[in-house]
């Protein structure tokens, strides 16, 4: 049996076991994480949240050698697309500092993605610098040379619907 497969097995009985709950009046009722529920399989040392995978470096760089160090993965600094996202990435973090693929070209210009896409988000951005990064309040800019840690992000080489069916019978 495949890691993905054997995931899904232990899901599935994890979903009977809490049926089984839910029958005698005994479950709690959670709220889902993410809306449509996706199984990852990420390379090693990445780790998979919705449809994406994502690395999270132990060594120390600028903004620029971050993104040249993403794109050698065939990946290039995170950009999230969800307050669940983002909420993940600053939980699993720990305490240091991460670059995210944010920039701008100075602080009158607005912000961009590494793909070049614009900046649509909630979320302000603090700070006067040309590159952003994650901290435990949000997110915040410096300027592009400050060495930090970074993250990575890609899509899933391989991702896996689940499939939840309520009063499916066997």
């Amino acid at each position: 049996m495949t890691e993905a497969e054997t995931s899904v097995e232990m899901l599935r009985t994890d979903l009977e076991f809490t049926g089984g709950l839910e029958k005698a009046g005994r479950a709690k009722t959670t709220k889902p994480i993410l809306e449509n529920p996706v199984f990852a399989t990420c390379p090693k040392d990445w780790i998979g949240f919705g449809s994406k995978c994502f690395y999270f470096s132990d060594d120390i760089g600028n903004w620029t050698f971050s993104q040249t160090f993403c794109a050698s993965l065939e990946a290039s600094l995170v950009q999230f697309e969800s307050h669940e996202e983002l909420n993940f990435l600053i939980r699993y973090k720990g305490l240091s500092d991460h670059w995210i693929g944010l920039n701008r070209e100075s602080s009158h210009h607005v912000w961009k993605w590494t793909d070049k896409t614009e900046y649509k988000s909630s979320f302000s951005i603090k700070g006067d610098g040309e590159c952003a990064y994650l901290n435990d309040n949000g997110i915040s800019s410096a300027r592009h040379y400050t060495d930090r840690k970074w993250i990575c992000s890609r899509p899933n080489s391989y991702v896996h619907k689940c499939g939840i069916m309520s009063g499916s019978s066997k």
